[in-house]
């Protein structure tokens, strides 16, 4: 006789457990169906946390924002301004040399403050106003719209399904393959536009409408959707493809590129220009949101500033500028899953950045399906460690399969850029264990206290523990320090690693920074991070150093001497430069409360990373600071092989620093013939600063008779200055200070 159910106890226990286990899946599984919406808005909050806890790299974003903000509309009247006003706006930003320009808003009225209104108003009301010729141009929106003409303009609609009034017919075409994307895209009926002069002057024309998920978060943004007039893109792709100068969009299809079976219509990217961005089924982007932090914010007002100008161009030439508001009245804020208040352009934006750097999160077709085998497998195991192990080592499966489950959910998201749900496992996981380790707990006639115990230990993580019992390891913040602060890189690195492959490339990077973290570490530096070829290091933190200038000069010159030895032994040809400077920093754990590290900050460790980009354009491996090299004379009473450059007056800061070369150690110094370099170099600095410059040109010509090969391109450079001052004398305000035109 066959028995269906098992005779021991011990064995009707597991069996009653495991099928109350499985019952408990299924149901959850049910209600996880049953409630939905409930689960993806549960499912959203989990993803947003994600991005707060990771938020996309940040990067020195090809767009920028013009804002109409708080302090332009008191500087410049109530909005909307005149046509007029935004026409010059337009104007200034094109001759700025924006690669394209795009309103986050419409201008669907004509304007009302326009001169040849009030002229028509007045005619009505029997005034004889007589106009000279060209009274045409009293009208502002023929103003803007001629401006509009002159520039890479994108003009903004808003897509509804209230209007019947039909957008205007899309700029740009659209190539596809497989099923006609008008079949399954999102549809439009109506639009809130332009009025037709703007709109046929517009470069482009987009869609800035947002569709925020049920909690009204903008969590993805439509690139393209379906309208009565066809296809129409987003303002933001249609931006992109302004400013690459392309005609068209490419859509790809599930059915044309054998996704999903091939089978049915869905859209998988948008490909505009040269750069691609994937999509989820309806055509929309999912947003990973890094805030922007080096985007220039530039109040419309600044803008409009003609004394302003040369400060702002820098931010506007070559960049994507998006025109809109931040300013709480115009209603243009939104909720993100960064920010409860976001002005809406900064969505555009974003966009913009993360298709540009290729940085995107995806939520793949495929994921539903497997996040329904991880909740059915994980709960299957757990229901096995229930009923064959015990309550108390049941927790600790529990707490290791919740924990694979959140951490395959997140290294998903911070290495791939995948979504995977990790909601439903969980609560599959906590429901099954929720009922079979109380249910085993009462057929074993445990007591109820041995069942706090184990939820208690299940809802304590260790990581929380751990952290709880020291608070202040994650106090963000740091203190004023005085550093050296030394950055190094390798140069021609691009040129270099074009002619390399990977693996070579990542032979050659790492044998170059081994031996030059051998010589910091050495010299007793602090390594702040390596970026690519580049290495920061800083010197008197966290430990105080005696003499760290000095240190940090030795350990420039150390890995100068590494370098040659380096390409010696291998017969390569690498060259670096490195730059120093010594001043007060914020030194500390640095970050956010998520993820922080122990690194510094400030104006030195700015003007330190200009000094090292500095190197290339005066030809020499190593330069310091006038702060540098007086604290290490003042310390020893004696100098290294010190020889100035220049004054420089650096990118970002109004007053002028000198420049030293880093030569030789002191022996160099002691060297009689060095001593007589260095004064007849002096010597011809001073004729130099003094404007004499036929004196500073024969004192140049016997230096570089017998400059070694190493100051070769700086007395180049200083011919060459000289051969145009000669030709165009300076002014008497002339003080000998050079300015750099890059960073």
């Amino acid at each position: 006789m066959i028995r269906l159910w098992p005779s021991s106890p011990v064995g009707r226990r597991r069996a009653g457990v495991s099928l109350a286990g499985l019952a408990t899946l299924l149901l959850a599984l049910f209600a996880a169906t049953l409630f939905q919406p409930w689960r993806e808005r549960l499912t959203f909050q989990v993803f947003d946390a994600y991005q707060r806890l990771a938020p996309r790299a940040a990067t020195d974003p090809a767009v920028a924002v013009v804002d109409i903000d708080e302090a332009s509309i008191a500087a410049l009247g109530q909005w909307p301004w005149p046509r007029g006003t935004v026409a010059d706006l337009v104007d200034r930003l094109g001759g700025m040399g924006a690669a394209a320009i795009a309103f986050d808003m419409s201008f669907s009225e004509p304007d009302r403050t326009s001169l040849d209104q009030a002229v028509t108003r007045l005619r009505n009301m029997g005034a004889s106003i007589n106009l000279p010729d060209g009274g045409a141009a009293l009208n502002s929106d023929a103003a803007f719209a001629a401006a509009i003409a002159r520039n890479p303009v994108v003009l903004g609609v808003a897509l509804n399904n209230e209007t019947r009034t039909p957008p205007p017919k899309p700029r740009a075409g659209f190539a596809f393959g497989g099923s006609d994307p008008l079949s399954y895209l999102p549809h439009f009926t109506g639009s809130i536009g332009n009025i037709a002069p703007l709109t046929a002057a517009a470069t482009g024309i987009g869609s800035f409408s947002f569709v925020p998920s049920s909690d009204n978060i903008v969590r993805t943004m439509p690139l393209v959707v379906a309208t009565e007039e066809g296809l129409f893109p987003a303002l933001n792709v249609e931006a992109l493809r302004v400013a690459q100068g392309a005609s068209s969009f490419v859509l790809r299809s599930t059915d044309a590129s054998g996704e999903l079976g091939g089978s049915g219509g869905a859209m998988t990217a948008l490909k505009v220009g040269t750069l691609s961005a994937p999509t989820d089924a309806d055509g929309r982007l999912w947003l990973h949101f890094s805030g922007m932090p080096r985007m220039p914010v530039i109040p419309a007002a600044d803008v409009l500033d003609p004394t302003k100008a040369a400060v702002i161009e820098p931010e506007i030439s070559g960049r994507i500028v998006l025109i809109g508001t931040s300013a709480i009245g115009l209603r243009d804020i939104v909720a993100t899953p960064i920010s409860r208040s976001w002005p809406g352009v900064k969505v555009h934006a974003e966009v913009i950045d993360q298709i540009i750097n290729q940085s995107f999160l995806t939520r793949p077709d495929w994921a539903p399906g497997a996040e329904l085998t991880v909740a059915v497998l994980a709960s299957v195991v757990l229901i096995g460690i229930v009923a064959l192990l015990g309550p108390v080592l049941s927790s600790l499966g529990l707490g290791l399969l919740l924990a694979a489950v959140a951490g395959l959910s997140w290294i998903s998201f911070n290495r791939f850029g995948l979504l995977l749900d990790p909601v439903l496992p969980v609560l599959c996981l906590i429901a099954v264990f929720g009922l079979t380790a109380p249910l085993l707990i009462a057929l074993t006639n445990r007591e109820k206290l041995f069942v706090r115990s184990a939820f208690g230990r299940y809802l304590s993580p260790t990581l929380v523990d751990r952290l709880s019992d020291d608070p202040s390891a994650l106090r963000l913040g740091g203190e004023a320090r005085e550093l050296t602060v030394l950055f190094s890189d390798i140069r021609g690195f691009t040129t270099l690693s074009e002619r390399l492959d990977p693996t070579a490339l990542t032979a050659l990077l790492n044998g170059f920074l081994t031996p030059m973290t051998d010589v910091l570490l050495a010299h007793e530096a602090t390594i702040d991070k390596y970026i690519g070829d580049a290495i920061m290091a800083f010197w008197n933190a966290p430990l105080e150093i005696e003499g760290h200038e000095r240190k940090a000069c030795l350990a420039a010159l150390a890995m100068a001497e590494a370098v040659e030895r380096m390409n010696r032994e291998r017969g390569s040809e690498i060259r670096i430069g490195v730059g120093l400077h010594r001043g007060m920093a914020c030194v500390g754990n640095l970050g956010s409360i998520q993820r922080f590290s122990y690194s510094a900050i400030g104006d030195t460790v700015n003007l330190a990373s200009r000094v090292e980009g500095l190197t290339k354009q005066y030809g020499v491996s190593i330069a310091v600071t006038e702060a540098v090299r007086a604290a290490v004379s003042e310390a020893t009473g004696e100098d290294l092989a010190f020889l100035e450059l220049d004054r420089v007056r650096v990118v970002g800061r109004a007053a002028p620093v000198a420049l030293f070369a880093l030569l030789g150690d002191e022996n160099q110094a002691r060297q009689p013939a060095f001593y007589d370099w260095r004064l007849a170099h002096e010597a011809f600095l001073a004729a130099y600063r003094a404007g004499d410059f036929a004196t500073a040109t024969t004192r140049l010509a016997a230096l570089r008779t017998r400059a070694e090969p190493g100051l070769q391109g700086l007395y180049e450079q200083y011919h060459e200055r000289i051969t145009n001052l000669l030709a165009k004398p300076p002014g008497p305000d002339w003080d000998g200070v050079y300015t750099a035109k890059s960073k």
